[in-house]
C-alpha cells in the first residue's frame, strides 16, 4: 500500500511528476525506460510545490510557476527562472541571481527506486 515516501508506479509514467510526502517524485525515462528521481518539492525561486512541475527533454525538472530548471541528480538550479510574482517574461539579472543561489542552496536528492507495484524514496 503506498504511503508517503512512495506511489504507485502506474501513476508515474515517464516524463511525470507526483508528491510523495516531502518528495517531488519523477520519471526521466523515456517510453519503454525508467529513470526515477526523488528531489525536495520546494522552488529556490519562489517556493514553488516542484511535484506540480514536468520534466524536459533534456531530464530536468521545471518548476510549474516561472520554468526554473533542475539537475535531478545534483539538485543544482541549471538555468533561473523566466519571471517573479505573477509576471511571465525575461527577468536578466534577477535570473542570474537566483540562479546562482539555486546553484548554492540546491535541492535535496534522494534515490528513488521500483519496489513491486511502487515506486519508494530512499536515503
Amino acid at each position: 500500500m503506498p504511503g508517503p515516501d512512495r506511489l504507485p508506479a502506474s501513476d508515474l509514467p515517464p516524463g511525470t511528476v507526483r508528491r510523495a510526502g516531502d518528495w517531488a517524485v519523477g520519471n526521466r525515462g523515456d517510453a519503454g525506460e525508467d529513470d526515477y528521481f526523488a528531489v525536495s518539492r520546494r522552488c529556490r525561486h519562489q517556493l514553488a510545490d516542484l511535484s506540480e512541475g514536468s520534466v524536459d527533454a533534456d531530464g530536468c525538472l521545471v518548476c510549474p510557476w516561472h520554468q526554473s530548471r533542475y539537475d535531478v541528480r545534483t539538485g543544482e538550479m541549471v538555468e533561473g527562472p523566466r519571471g517573479f510574482l505573477g509576471y511571465h517574461g525575461p527577468t536578466p539579472l534577477y535570473t542570474q541571481v537566483v540562479q546562482l543561489v539555486g546553484r548554492i542552496a540546491r535541492l535535496r536528492v534522494r534515490r528513488a527506486a521500483r519496489a513491486g507495484d511502487d515506486v519508494v524514496v530512499r536515503e
